[in-house]
């Protein structure tokens, strides 16, 4: 089997840690919405600490609550 340097085999993924990214962008066809899906699902991960979920803490404990008031 001759060696092209042009041609990516199909057989080659990206490492575990990349997997997700990889299939976020091969999933949308379109460059800048796989960009922007990706950047997203990131954000996702970002924003999880600041939504409050505890019942029994005061409104001034919020992190939002602190940002806004």
């Amino acid at each position: 089997m001759q060696a092209n340097p042009y041609i990516t085999p199909i057989h080659i993924q990206p490492e575990w840690y990349f997997l997700f990214a990889y299939a976020i962008l091969r999933r949308i066809p379109n460059k800048l919405g796989g960009v922007v899906a990706l950047v997203l699902s990131v954000a996702i991960f970002y924003t999880l600490p600041l939504i409050n979920s505890s019942i029994g803490k005061s409104k001034m404990f919020i992190p939002l609550n602190k940002l806004f008031f």
